[in-house]
């Protein structure tokens, strides 16, 4: 069981605030929608378009790891990493997305860890975990310039860390009053960091920003999976239409990196 550091509040800053009371609100409507979708496989699937983990085999063996989900939701991964063996660990910035996660966990017959807290400050001692993952949640709607350290510190020596969310290129193409990308650059590049629509605040790097931030948190990336859609795809979250702008060009990205283990003496 991972061990907890004492953390007197959430200490939010205005966006995570903003985020938090977003998802509150949203969160009946997010699951009603999507969840049936994202149990189609099992709850093992990635992203949007829900490929399957074992077509992209990111994660490993998860049997007997301690896995911590950075963003759980309503706990649909981090139940079916439990089916598999693992120890697992959710957290969510959102109150209610937790209260589906209790009731979903406790309709799978499992009992484990879900805490209410930001991606930002972990409260867990250094190395307690042998693998951190997300798909879209924490590494979306927190600041990477924290996250990622903070999923270092906490990882064990060896530990993989694997996240899924949007690209550089998405947001390239996504004008700041649209939801879907269009075929045209309308934002900067150089400077990425920080967008709101008023009601969420996402994250982006440019990917030099990102590999320099993986390497002064001690990471080596293992892989970059740029995910397109199937052809014939359906998704919850994207309608047909928009579809073949996924086809063109890549709308998520998928990290594996691993920490560095310490060299020999």
């Amino acid at each position: 069981m991972a061990r907890k550091r004492n953390q007197e509040s959430l200490g939010l800053p205005s966006y995570a605030e903003l985020n938090r009371a977003s998802w509150n609100r949203d969160s009946d409507g997010y699951q009603g929608r999507n969840g049936p979708f994202l149990d189609v496989h099992g709850g093992l699937a990635w992203g949007v378009w829900q490929i399957p983990e074992a077509e992209l085999q990111v994660l490993g063996d998860v049997h007997g790891r301690d896995v911590l989900e950075l963003g759980c939701g309503a706990a649909q991964w981090s139940i079916a990493l439990a089916r598999l063996g693992a120890r697992p660990v959710g957290l969510d910035l959102s109150e209610r997305q937790l209260e589906h996660a209790r009731k979903a966990v406790k309709a799978a017959g499992f009992s484990f860890p879900l805490v209410h807290v930001s991606a930002e400050r972990l409260p867990f001692e250094d190395e307690s975990f042998d693998l951190v993952f997300c798909d879209w949640g924490g590494m979306s709607f927190a600041d990477p310039h924290l996250t990622v350290p903070e999923a270092a510190r906490v990882l064990r020596p060896g530990g993989v860390f694997v996240f899924n969310g949007d690209t550089p290129i998405c947001w390239l193409c996504t004008g700041d009053e649209e939801e879907m990308p269009g075929p045209v650059l309308v934002r900067d590049y150089f400077g990425m960091h920080e967008a709101s629509d008023g009601e969420y605040v996402n994250f982006m790097l440019p990917y030099g920003d990102w590999i320099r931030l993986f390497r002064r948190s001690g990471f080596i990336v293992e892989d970059l999976i740029e995910i397109r859609a199937p052809e014939d795809a359906k998704s919850t979250y994207i309608d047909s239409k928009d579809r073949e702008w996924f086809r063109r060009w890549p709308g998520e990205q998928l990290w594996k990196l691993r920490k560095c283990t310490p060299a020999p003496r």
